[in-house]
């Protein structure tokens, strides 16, 4: 009786501290990113598809975070996605053909902006609407085209 009842708060411990764990990693991973924002320039981009972005994504240039989404709307004559997104005015040095692409941290993690340099002497500022965008890679997509491109290949080389 004595051994059960230590087995049973043994495992609650257990558990107890697998919950604790959990929230401390959820508390700590989301949101890391350390963005001001007091002082900021706002650029526009279009996108055919955003896939999962969100306000509040990052936006980053050679790994580090240099702004933030500030919103993502839809553009019903153009049929494009239209995200907004601050800079802040330390990195006022941006060429204005600079192109953003949809990337994604990790392989299942959040989407964010990725600002890859051009070579312009003039520079993004505010207003400015970046003109080279790449969208989103949807992975569910891609899984897509996979499965059925497998299936039709085994369907063709079946009937041979």
């Amino acid at each position: 009786m004595q051994q059960t009842r230590s087995v049973e708060a043994g495992t609650g411990l257990f558990v107890l501290l697998g919950m604790a764990a959990l929230f401390f990693l959820t508390t700590q991973t989301t949101g890391s990113d350390t963005f001001s924002g007091s002082d900021t320039y706002q650029v526009t981009a279009r996108f055919q598809n955003v896939g999962s972005l969100k306000p509040r994504a990052p936006v980053a240039m050679s790994g580090v975070t240099i702004g933030r989404v500030t919103t993502v709307e839809f553009d019903p004559e153009s049929l494009e996605a239209i995200v907004a997104f601050e800079i802040d005015s330390k990195y006022d040095k941006i060429p204005e053909d600079s192109d953003a692409s949809i990337l994604t941290a990790g392989l299942l993690g959040s989407q964010y902006i990725g600002l890859q340099a051009g070579g312009s002497e003039f520079y993004l500022e505010q207003g400015s609407e970046v003109q080279f965008t790449q969208s989103a890679i949807v992975l569910e997509n891609l899984i897509s085209k996979y499965l059925f491109s497998s299936s039709s290949g085994n369907a063709t080389n079946s009937e041979n």
